[in-house]
């Protein structure tokens, strides 16, 4: 298996381009499931989760068409056509590795009236249960059974009449799956309470350039009315905001300045908070945004929520950031129970580290220093790359599986931006 070998110490200065958004991507694949028509979807990126994600659209009869396919281009534009369901089971062995699978139940329900989907995987940062998923499809009329692993849900015949549902915690997850179902039911369906995420935004968007009618987009109370079809549409990805996070936390722990190309501040607002107060400079314009950081580290408290709070998706980098900054931080994780896994990696690296529940303290150290580390999931990983970048000496990361599910082509875009990091095979 490949590693990623870095020799820390190298100031990063320059422009890195940010990739369409993972986990918007991941909501709007399944969205060709609604229509017969082509979605093409451009600014998707090339990553290891959009790649299985395909293979699972593939076992429901659609066809995939790809442009920009070169190895020198970040991103691609992809064309999905299901313009016929060969099946609506989505069976274990192509859902067990990738939790984003569960959003092909909604469109799936929505248009073939049943679907059959194995409870999904993803990476282990503690229980998330979808069971809020099932309740909001439950209110909008469908029948819902588990057995032997997987998910049976039908639809009444006529279709799914609509309904009213109030998620009684903030779902992601719930609120996409629910937007896709209610879009083509017969009635209107209010859910409250929904998720605001910019990715939530980005799915509501595509969904009405398709021909859906959603009313509040961007707030906590969303109106859908149903429609009897949907159409095709062409589509632009929304750019990483954690892509773009991840890096600035990287160009701020070894003192440089970097542009974030094509990142757009308005959806990463509680991120570019938190660097500043970490003592960051940071500026926007049209183009993307910049980070630089000309001074001292500076401790400060943080605690995840759901947007417009500071996503949790970004906890690891600004742990990894912390590590190099002067006092004590304070990091409370209030998403996911068991999102402290890259602690004991990191310090593996001198980092100095404590963890009681969901509340990690971080006392900052003058030095890190290089160490072989193993990464534990997506994020985990990217802030073992970030600690390296400033450690003294080699660090070696492992498991690079966990990097290639979200960041597209990670160790050339910091080579970009004058990093010393390369990809071996592991010997």
């Amino acid at each position: 298996m490949d590693k990623i070998v870095i020799q820390g110490g190298k100031r990063l200065s320059g422009s890195i381009p940010i990739s369409g958004a993972k986990n918007s991507a991941l909501t709007l694949i399944p969205c060709a499931l609604l229509t017969e028509e082509p979605l093409t979807l451009r600014n998707l990126p090339r990553l290891a989760d959009i790649d299985g994600f395909q293979h699972l659209m593939t076992q429901f009869g659609v066809s995939t068409g790809i442009r920009g396919n070169r190895p020198e281009e970040f991103g691609r534009v992809v064309t999905y056509e299901a313009a016929r369901l060969t099946s609506t089971v989505a069976p274990y062995d192509l859902v067990r590795k990738m939790r984003a699978s569960i959003l092909v139940l909604g469109p799936m329900l929505a248009r073939a009236g049943e679907a059959t989907v194995s409870l999904p995987g993803g990476c282990a940062i503690g229980n998330r249960p979808i069971d809020l998923h099932l309740k909001a499809m439950e209110a909008m009329g469908a029948e819902i059974e588990l057995a032997a692993g997987y998910v049976r849900a039908h639809a009444p015949d006529g279709g799914l009449p609509g309904g009213d549902y109030t998620f009684p915690v903030v779902s992601v997850g719930a609120t996409e799956n629910a937007l896709m179902t209610a879009s083509l039911a017969n009635g209107t369906t209010r859910l409250t309470n929904a998720a605001r995420e910019p990715e939530i935004v980005d799915l509501c968007n595509l969904l009405v350039a398709m021909g859906a009618e959603i009313e509040n987009i961007g707030s906590s109370d969303l109106t859908i009315h149903g429609v009897k079809r949907l159409n095709g549409a062409t589509y632009k990805v929304m750019p990483d905001r954690i892509e773009a996070g991840s890096y600035a936390c990287a160009a701020a722990i070894t003192g440089g300045e970097v542009h974030l190309d094509g990142a757009k501040a308005d959806d990463m607002t509680s991120t570019l908070q938190a660097l500043r107060d970490i003592g960051v400079e940071v500026t926007s314009d049209k183009t993307g945004v910049t980070v630089a950081a000309n001074g001292p580290l500076k401790a400060v408290d943080l605690t995840t929520a759901p947007f417009p709070g500071l996503a949790t998706d970004m906890q690891a980098q600004l742990m990894a950031l912390l590590c190099k900054a002067e006092g004590t931080s304070v990091l409370t994780e209030t998403i996911f129970e068991n999102r402290f896994m890259h602690v004991p990696e990191l310090n593996r690296m001198s980092a100095n580290i404590e963890t009681n529940g969901r509340t990690a303290v971080v006392r900052g150290t003058d030095t890190l220093t290089g160490a072989e580390v193993m990464a534990t999931d997506l994020r985990a990983s990217m802030s073992l790359v970030i600690a390296g970048l400033a450690a003294e000496g080699e660090t070696q990361v492992r498991r690079l599986y966990h990097l290639d599910r979200g960041y597209e082509r990670l160790e050339e875009k910091l080579a970009l931006v004058g990093a010393d990091i390369e990809r071996v095979g592991d010997d």
